[in-house]
């Protein structure tokens, strides 16, 4: 049974975060779903990642290529990832179901602080999550470091 890690943002960018998890994902040896909205978003993190520092590449592909069951970490919209993820990072509001939190090794849900919207789909994530029995915790950085500020 696994957990929903919320992570609201506030003091550093998504990508950074989001490459700072991806290195702790890869480094318990889980296959990884980043599930965005959009392919544009997608795409952009996907440049991001290639230019990232060369003594922390994160091997991924964007999906739709001809190796996506082959990729360490996959960029998707789709929930049916087929690199056989073990731990889905959900961005810009992507959905994520309870059943999902239960049969992963983990689900992150990374949300904008500074965004009215992404907070409330958030909030909204939480409650149906909860509601469902779901095991999740809410991190925030607002104290310039990562901290666990409730748990179900």
């Amino acid at each position: 049974m696994g957990a929903a890690y919320f992570y609201h943002l506030t003091q550093r960018p998504l990508v950074e975060t989001l490459i700072m998890l991806l290195g702790k994902a890869q480094g318990a040896g889980w296959r990884v779903a980043v599930r965005g909205k959009d392919t544009g978003s997608l795409a952009l993190i996907d440049s991001a990642l290639w230019q990232g520092p060369d003594d922390g590449f994160l091997p991924h592909g964007l999906a739709g290529g001809p190796h996506d069951a082959e990729q360490p970490i996959l960029l998707t919209t789709d929930v049916d990832a087929p690199n056989g993820a073990t731990c889905v990072f959900s961005i810009h509001g992507a959905e994520v179901s309870a059943a999902e939190v239960d049969a992963l090794d983990r689900v992150c849900i990374l949300f904008d602080g500074n965004d009215e919207l992404a907070l409330n789909t958030a909030r909204g994530q939480w409650k149906t999550l909860k509601t469902a029995g779901a095991s999740a915790q809410y991190w925030s950085e607002e104290s310039g470091r990562w901290e666990k500020k409730a748990e179900t």
